[in-house]
């Protein structure tokens, strides 16, 4: 039937959508193609999220500074209490990124900008194994079970650009591993170069191609697939890589700084102690149950597939997984990893079980009126509805981003201070203070904000006993003769200072409460 119908078809209509199947009309007539095309809408959607981070706003007023002055500053300049010290501004180049967008196209470029990072960053991740995984319902699968896993970590925020670098090594060490496309491996040298000016996550970088070095090396060890001369000769390369790149660190506004940089943030107790995304992951919270989905597939795969993980990948698999554990900035590093491995085995596991064969047959092509309907169907359903999604997300979020600013800063408070021009110096909230160095610097500067590294761990203990007022919080706000504070209502500093006759409460609502020193 479907030939007779081909041949009753105009000539050229047969042409164009059976004997030429090329470009556009070749994916949309494929539903595989195209579903591979949804899992990155749906990323993308997932990802165009509103601006809550906490240092989001600091950056921006970076960002600002940098374009304005042309300088790069080297000591702080936003708080009262550090004001002076030694600031590593190793984030530059994303905050003249992120301030280039904001002034353009506001809000809604930086939150469309961050979640194509996210996407494009599974998106190269995908190409690691889609011509092994022959169907997109496992491909996809892992892929977005692996991006859920990484959700909380998402944010218009630096740590994206480490994520995309991240997954562009990985892409290419894994290349290099497999003995593929030897060549692309001297990118990573002026991608070292951007990753150090855009964030401090260039240390995982370099940490990689030590990784893939380590995994040739025990897998010659163990394996003893070919001869350990021919193994010298790809880790000989990898070294001279690593060391190129070690020394290409250094081509950043703080020089050689940037190496004891890294290791410093890792020694610090507060950071570990104090802020959420230094913390282990909390497998009780809704957020990370998809962190643990992927952990326990992981675990199942490995043991139920034919196809053996190398030692190399199992070792590098092992050791990003404990990173993970001790710490959440870790998740993405992990999930990049580990998605092609386990993509791969579960694919071998589904393609060996009786049933398997279901997901290894070739997608069956249509003909004549039939592939018309399909051109049809595929364009409505896999194309359109799907944009069509992404773009009442991003609309949604955008317009929202006012609301979702209300609900977690200090905005009429911000606004209230600002107009009666209170007294300085002001004690505010940790979280707080990348937003008032955005609304008020430079008229005024705060007390704490998110660059821990600039106020060390004792500065951080110090100011935290404050806020749950432990017995020290009157010597300090009178030690940095403190005249205006601003917090929430509910924390245990505000319920002090309201039955404290030296202090006047000025302004509440619902997000904060203000008081000044009588």
């Amino acid at each position: 039937m479907s030939e007779q119908l081909t041949l009753n078809l105009p000539a050229a209509t047969r042409t164009d959508l059976d004997e030429d199947r090329s470009g556009f009309v070749t994916t949309v007539l494929s539903s595989r193609r195209l579903l591979v095309l949804v899992f990155m809408f749906l990323i993308f959607a997932a990802a165009s999220k509103p601006i809550k981070d906490p240092d989001f706003y600091w950056h921006l007023k970076t960002g600002q500074y940098l374009l304005e002055t042309r300088t790069i500053p080297s000591t702080d300049m936003f708080s009262w209490i550090k004001f002076g010290s030694e600031w590593v501004t190793h984030e530059w180049l994303s905050e003249v990124i992120m301030y280039s967008v904001f002034r353009w196209l506001g809000y809604g470029g930086l939150i469309v900008l961050f979640a194509g990072i996210v996407t494009a960053s599974f998106k190269i991740v995908y190409g690691r194994y889609k011509e092994v995984v022959g169907h997109p319902y496992i491909a996809g699968f892992v892929l977005l079970l692996g991006a859920a896993a990484t959700m909380p970590t998402w944010g218009v925020r630096p740590q994206m650009f480490s994520m995309l670098l991240a997954s562009v090594f990985v892409f290419v060490l894994g290349e290099y591993y497999r003995n593929r496309r030897t060549k692309m491996i001297w990118w990573l040298i002026p991608l070292t170069i951007l990753w150090v000016n855009l964030h401090a996550g260039f240390a995982m970088g370099l940490a990689l191609i030590g990784f893939t070095i380590v995994s040739l090396i025990v897998d010659a060890v163990l394996l003893r697939e070919e001869p350990f001369a021919v193994t010298w000769r790809r880790v000989r390369t990898l070294v001279i890589l690593l060391i190129t790149c070690g020394a290409a660190v250094s081509i950043n506004p703080s020089g050689t700084r940037m190496y004891s940089y890294p290791l410093e943030t890792l020694r610090s107790q507060a950071m570990m102690q104090y802020i959420q995304e230094w913390k282990s992951p909390n497998f009780h919270e809704l957020m990370w149950q998809p962190l643990a989905l992927f952990f326990l597939l992981t675990l199942a795969v490995l043991a139920l597939s034919h196809k053996r993980i190398r030692p190399g990948e199992l070792l590098v698999l092992l050791v990003m997984a404990l990173a993970t554990l001790r710490s959440s900035r870790n998740v993405p590093f992990f999930v990049l990893i580990a998605i092609p491995i386990v993509a791969e085995s579960l694919w071998s596991w589904v393609v060996s079980q009786s049933w398997g064969w279901r997901f290894n047959v070739a997608e069956k092509r249509e003909f004549g009126r039939g592939s018309l309907v399909k051109l049809i169907l595929n364009i409505a359903l896999l194309l359109l509805t799907p944009l069509a999604v992404v773009g009442f997300a991003i609309g949604y979020r955008i317009t929202n981003q006012p609301f979702a600013e209300a609900e977690t800063y200090p905005v009429a408070a911000v606004d209230f201070l600002a107009k009666e021009r209170l007294p300085q110096p002001i004690y505010n909230e940790y979280g707080w203070g990348g937003y008032l160095i955005w609304r008020l610097y430079p008229e005024y500067r705060v007390s704490m904000d998110g660059r821990a590294d600039v106020y060390g761990d004792d500065l951080i203990e110090e100011s935290l006993a404050v806020h749950d007022g432990e017995p020290q919080w009157r010597q300090y706000l009178k030690k940095h003769d403190v005249r205006t504070v601003l917090v929430k209502p509910e924390v245990p500093l505000a319920s002090l200072l309201r039955d404290d006759v030296a202090w006047q409460k000025v302004f509440e609502d619902p997000q904060s409460v203000v008081f000044v020193r009588r």
